[in-house]
């Protein structure tokens, strides 16, 4: 059984139908990336997962169970699957160790003394020991994305979403936030990327996606999927990508 399956998913705003049926397996363990253009429906799909659009038909299973029921309550689901978004959302007013410590406080109702020694082991082993009492202001775009990345760690998900978040980095930042997904690939963390690098999509994932007006084009290991693309706007596209 994959550990998150998607099956006909349907999402639409109005009468635009941003994500059109869309069935797509995650095995334990495996790392995703979904690649296309703008507007492919990438992003939605990703926040349909995590449950922060209703879908309007089909259905979101993790371990075999419908995520996607209405009426279910979404904060449970969201503590198994962290997102990490384009934009950092982290708080101005705290620290980055408070930014950290602030969920699972709440949420698991853990005191700062008990979490302390875990959030430091995160920051320690993503390159940030010492930026933990730094504001956000004081930190560098792929310093508040690694950040954000320890965030959702804090809380300890099965299932990791990251929406295209080396998007707004310099590019000498870029590869810093995708060592930390290299990171958590070895660890065996479950995973979906939408991502525009094509770079390491093609080196790191164990299945590649190709979507295109809300459906999956084509899909396969990187091998297959950018040497020898059989659909021709796979093809289109990737060599409008790799240029």
């Amino acid at each position: 059984m994959p550990k998150l399956a998607l099956r006909d998913v349907i999402k639409e705003f109005g009468d635009n139908r941003v994500c059109d049926g869309i069935t797509l397996d995650v095995d334990a363990g495996d790392m995703v990336c979904l690649i296309g253009a703008s507007g492919a429906g990438k992003s939605t799909l990703l926040r349909c997962i995590n449950l922060l659009e209703p879908i309007e038909d089909g259905g979101i299973f993790l371990d075999g169970v419908d995520i996607s029921v209405p009426g279910l309550d979404p904060e449970p689901v969201r503590r198994r699957i962290g997102m990490v978004f384009q934009s950092y959302n982290l708080f101005p007013h705290m620290t980055a160790v408070e930014n950290v410590m602030l969920a699972p406080r709440r949420v698991h109702k853990s005191t700062r003394a008990a979490l302390l020694p875990e959030v430091e082991a995160l920051f320690s082993r993503f390159g940030l020991a010492d930026r933990m009492g730094h504001y956000p202001d004081q930190l560098s775009g792929g310093q508040q994305q690694r950040v954000a990345i320890v965030r959702a760690l804090a809380m300890r998900p099965e299932v990791m979403l990251f929406d295209e978040i080396t998007s707004a980095l310099d590019p000498q930042l870029v590869g810093e936030v995708l060592d930390v997904l290299r990171t958590l690939k070895a660890d065996g963390m479950t995973m979906v990327l939408a991502t525009h690098e094509m770079g390491f999509a093609r080196e790191a994932a164990d299945k590649v996606c190709f979507l295109k007006d809300g459906k999956i084009i084509e899909e396969g290991r990187p091998a297959e999927l950018f040497d020898a693309p059989r659909k021709p706007a796979t093809q289109a596209f990737l060599a409008r990508a790799l240029k």
